[in-house]
């Protein structure tokens, strides 16, 4: 299938799918006029990738994930230490968000307070 057609199956711009193809995350064949053809398969490679970057998974490692991907979608065992790094990765970033929320939370109730008792 041709690049447009690919960008309509799965809702995804021309320009992502040429960068997914950059990254070394999608593959095409050229033809001898430089358009790019795409395999059957292409539109559910292209939805792995949208639900990895969707899990928050950086372009590089998806790159690193994609031989032990099934064609389920689920990842194989060999890379579970990569996804639970960046499990844990974000698991840090949420605890450090929501300590800095309570600490924003606790400024505004705060100020709150003191204006009422100078009103």
């Amino acid at each position: 299938m041709k690049i447009g057609e690919l960008a309509a199956a799965t809702g995804t711009s021309v320009r992502l799918l040429r960068y997914y193809e950059e990254q070394g995350l999608l593959e095409s064949q050229r033809l001898g006029t430089g358009h790019r053809r795409y395999d059957g398969d292409a539109p559910a490679v292209v939805r792995r990738i949208r639900a990895l970057l969707d899990a928050g998974l950086p372009t590089r490692v998806i790159r690193d994930l994609q031989p032990c991907i099934r064609q389920d979608g689920t990842v194989a065992g060999c890379k579970l230490e990569t996804l639970q790094e960046h499990l844990d990765g974000l698991d840090a970033r949420i605890s450090a968000l929501s300590e800095t929320r309570a600490s924003l939370a606790g400024l505004v109730s705060d100020t709150r307070a003191r204006e009422q008792v100078s009103v």
